[in-house]
């Protein structure tokens, strides 16, 4: 009978530990970690993206993501190396970023999904005035791709890494 009872147990335990692995964020979570994502990377005000191109990794910095309908969008125009490369890689991409007092940073991977939307390109030209030199949102060049399947990891040197889907 105790066999049987430590078994049991042990059993539960398990299944209540691959419960929670399986467990996705729901909504609210989703939208408290893409909000924390986003404030991350306003407080950086600058952000590095990686894509690739065949076997070489291209880096280079970014400035502006926008909440929009709950999405979090990049911005870049059609023409420019990053979207070629960003099409010819599924989107896929990492952006780190680093606080000005080099005490925390953020590394998020995901899929960068361009969306062809010319009243969201229009609300980020008008909360980024500095963009509306270069784009505007129906220039045909403009996009303003979101990301899918974010994660976004959280280190500093005092702590241990945070990991959050949004």
């Amino acid at each position: 009978m105790k066999k049987l009872f430590t078994l049991s147990f042990a059993l539960l335990i398990a299944s209540i530990t691959l419960g929670q692995v399986k467990n996705e964020p729901n909504e609210k979570t989703m939208t408290e970690n893409l909000n924390e994502v986003a404030a991350f990377l306003k407080d950086c005000r600058v952000f590095f993206i990686a894509t690739s191109e065949g076997n070489q990794p291209r880096v280079r910095p970014f400035g502006v993501a926008e909440i929009v309908n709950g999405k979090l969008y990049l911005t870049t125009g059609r023409k420019k190396d990053v979207y070629k490369q960003l099409e010819g890689n599924d989107g896929r991409f990492e952006i780190c970023a680093l606080k000005a007092d080099y005490s925390q940073w953020i590394r998020i991977s995901g899929r960068l999904v361009d969306e062809d939307n010319a009243e969201i390109r229009q609300t980020i030209l008008d909360r980024n005035k500095s963009l509306g030199h270069m784009y505007s949102a129906n220039d045909g060049n403009f996009v303003t791709p979101y990301i899918a399947d974010g994660e976004a990891r959280f280190f500093s040197f005092q702590g241990e890494e945070k990991r959050v889907k949004f």
